[in-house]
């Protein structure tokens, strides 16, 4: 099952996807957004009420917000893939990297991801990114992917010289607009096994960035593990597990996102994130 935020008509909503069209969940549960839905254990409800009801509107007719709107967590993990540590020379360390993102800095496919007016070194990164369905802490390796709705893709799109103003990551990884979340969520029955999907990251149509991610240094199941040992994990919060080799800024000349590029992650099993670039002062 393939579940969506979006807005339309001014209203936020929440749906399942039915061939090119959306059902609208929304109108038919108590659950009034996606994390309320996973908070209510109710993938069920929604599973059947794809089956059984009419498309309510073609999905082009939706602006698509990001797959969680309201996460009360977005977990990052950075230096997850080897290739990655090594371009840009670091170690790899015993225990994944963590920092933070915040609902702000995300948008939804299709719409514009946003360069700040203040830096010109904006890059990309292409990654899987799990939302949590069940609450859980201290969970057991054996029991991690219980704890998963499901899986999208993730732009964690940086601002590399304010990534660079100190020791911590967060000044350059949250600015508002700059990543993307999508296109939808596709639920864990559809993944069963999250460590042999395909990622690719394209600019303009080439291909930046390739990588499975059986190459994930720390993955999935060990993740949550981690990440429950630290904080509780609650439905609708989401852990984005790294990018891969290829990054912009260590390219020679550097690669940067540009206004007017297009930048578009490709999972397989989940499909493909498209955004375009603007400008802060065009957005």
């Amino acid at each position: 099952m393939k579940l969506v935020s979006f807005v339309i008509d001014g209203r936020s909503g929440y749906g399942a996807v039915k061939g090119d069209g959306v059902v609208d969940l929304g109108r038919r549960l108590p659950s009034k957004s996606l994390r309320a839905l996973l908070e209510a254990d109710a993938l069920g409800a929604a599973a059947a009420l794809l089956a059984s009801e009419p498309v309510d509107y073609p999905l082009s007719a939706l602006a698509l917000a990001p797959v969680i709107p309201d996460p009360g967590k977005i977990i990052c993990v950075g230096l997850n893939y080897r290739d990655h540590v090594a371009e840009t020379g670091r170690t790899v360390t015993e225990k994944p990297a963590l920092f933070a993102r915040f609902p702000t800095s995300q948008v939804g496919h299709l719409q514009p991801i946003v360069r700040p007016d203040v830096s010109d070194h904006f890059d990309y990164e292409g990654e899987l990114a799990l939302v949590i369905g069940k609450a859980g802490r201290h969970v057991r390796r054996e029991d991690a992917l219980t704890h998963v709705a499901g899986y999208s893709c993730y732009n964690e799109g940086s601002i590399r010289d304010w990534q660079r103003h100190t020791s911590q990551f967060l000044s350059g990884k949250t600015f508002d607009k700059s990543g993307a979340f999508g296109p939808w969520l596709v639920t864990a029955d559809e993944i069963p096994d999250p460590s042999r999907l395909t990622l690719q990251t394209r600019l303009n149509g080439e291909t930046v960035q390739r990588t499975t991610t059986d190459r994930l240094i720390t993955d999935v199941p060990d993740l949550i593990v981690y990440c429950s040992t630290i904080m509780t994990l609650l439905p609708g919060d989401v852990i984005v597990t790294g990018t891969p080799g290829g990054v912009g800024f260590k390219r020679t000349p550097p690669l940067f996102m540009q206004p007017g590029d297009t930048v578009e992650v490709e999972i397989s099993g989940i499909g493909v994130l498209r955004n375009p670039v603007t400008a802060e002062t065009a957005a």
